[in-house]
């Protein structure tokens, strides 16, 4: 039985999950596995670097001398020593390579005389995970797991270009907390790969000792799904390598129940509906997915319901029947009705001024595939944020609800997290134009926003 069937037996559509930031310097973190909870792991997998790539440095601006056939690829690999071929291929997809001031070469072109190349490598791969004091909402811990309400602007665990002020850091702070509490001495292996003690005495059985060593090789320790780093809410954490397994196992047989919740452009004329689009990467956008049906997509359903109507704008509720990339966002644009604050793919920033005068999304054509680039994205969120009046410029998306089975009772349970700011208090001020008449879905939803969104 599922836990739709247990505890919502009179809907049948219901089902799975993943999720989303904004355009900042930091939107790569889009792409490098922040939100991608696909079969119920933990995303993309990022590429390690190697020992000589540590060594370089990381700008790199050459310029040919004369032409030649050789292949852009070819080229770098000889001028980047210690970086393999498809090293260099990987830089080229990721837009760390420019060629004669264009992002995104291909790898084959052929090198002429006073081209310019200019490569950006990523930064040291983390050899530490050291603790921090970054505030952590804990909505329930036991020995097995921990389930928090992630707040916007951090990203879950370090990565290349993040080594520290990460969620991971913020927890082996608070299990560092637990020990000393306890009159006992942390040990830096705690938090330096989280290895596992050989022997654990009486004492010590069932207490907090930190993370799950499952994904500590890869610096992830303890991570079972991931949240972009501006999409807030629910996340559990394995803490426990028995239990991290058990509840790893219900993701990826979409035995969860998770719902997020999503304020966005326009109004509706129907209570939700059921959107099956595939999904793929954008083929101009290099930091944007979207809806295409060819070789290279994946089927992805999302169902929707709306929960509130205000002036201009709407509270939807959304489950997702499958976890792709940004298919929250991709798929509420496709639709018309993008997530307010998502620059990328046609939300607007919301300040003071737009409450009252909501203004005419870029994504809220249908069918559009609205996506904008990483440089008018920067350019559009750095005007935002010199507004005095500016409430939010980053994707209004919170992940509201989660449920799983604790493998220790095998208790179903169900986790609420309450919004964070800045969209709580944007909900907030739009309820003071709510829409009393307008259509709202009345049965099949999940979330209790007297929880999530309470007034």
């Amino acid at each position: 039985m599922t836990p739709r069937d247990q505890h919502h037996p009179e809907s049948e559509d219901e089902a799975d999950d993943l999720n989303d930031a904004p355009v900042s310097d930091d939107l790569d973190d889009d792409l490098d596995a922040e939100d991608d909870d696909e079969e119920g792991v933990d995303g993309e997998d990022q590429d390690s670097a190697s020992e000589e790539d540590d060594s370089l440095q990381r700008h790199h601006k050459f310029t040919v001398s004369r032409s030649s056939n050789m292949r852009l690829d070819a080229y770098l690999q000889q001028r980047l020593k210690g970086v393999s071929r498809s090293r260099v291929k990987k830089l080229i997809d990721a837009g760390m390579v420019t060629y004669n001031g264009k992002k995104n070469p291909k790898p084959s072109a052929s090198m002429r005389e006073n081209d310019v190349i200019e490569v950006e490598l990523p930064g040291k791969a983390v050899k530490t995970i050291e603790p921090e004091p970054i505030p952590i909402e804990v909505l329930h811990e036991d020995k097995g797991f921990i389930v928090i309400n992630k707040q916007a602007g951090i990203i879950v665990h370090p990565a290349r270009n993040h080594t520290s002020g990460t969620l991971i850091n913020g927890l082996a702070y608070r299990f560092k907390q637990q020990v000393e509490a306890e009159g006992k001495v942390f040990k830096a292996h705690q938090t330096r790969g989280f290895k596992k003690k050989q022997r654990l005495t009486k004492e010590e059985l069932g207490k907090v000792q930190g993370l799950s060593d499952v994904g500590a090789a890869e610096f992830r320790p303890g991570i079972i799904h991931r949240l972009d780093k501006y999409t807030t809410g629910v996340l559990v954490v394995g803490k426990k390598e028995e239990a991290h397994w058990a509840i790893a196992k219900q993701f990826e047989k979409r035995k969860t129940l998770k719902a997020y919740l999503a304020l966005v452009h326009g109004n509706f004329d129907h209570q939700g509906d059921v959107i099956e689009n595939h999904l793929a990467k954008h083929p101009t956008i290099h930091e944007a997915f979207c809806v295409r049906q060819d070789h290279l997509s994946k089927h992805a359903v999302s169902i929707y319901r709306v929960r509130e109507q205000y002036e201009g704008y709407s509270l939807v509720e959304v489950e997702l029947r499958t976890g792709r990339t940004h298919q929250i966002r991709v798929h509420l644009s496709y639709i018309g009705h993008p997530i307010v604050g998502d620059i990328i793919y046609g939300g607007e920033p919301i300040g003071e001024a737009e409450i009252t005068n909501p203004p005419i999304a870029a994504g809220s054509r249908k069918f559009l595939n609205y996506a904008r680039s990483k440089e008018e994205g920067q350019s559009m969120e750095a005007k935002a944020l010199a507004r005095e009046d500016l409430i939010i410029t980053h994707p209004a998306l919170h992940a509201a609800l989660l449920g799983f089975t604790n493998p220790d009772t095998d208790e179903f349970m169900r986790f609420t997290a309450p919004l964070h700011e800045p969209m709580r208090t944007l909900v907030h001020k739009l309820r003071e134009h709510k829409r009393e008449d307008a259509i709202v879905a009345k049965k099949g939803t999940w979330i209790d926003l007297d929880q999530a969104v309470p007034y």
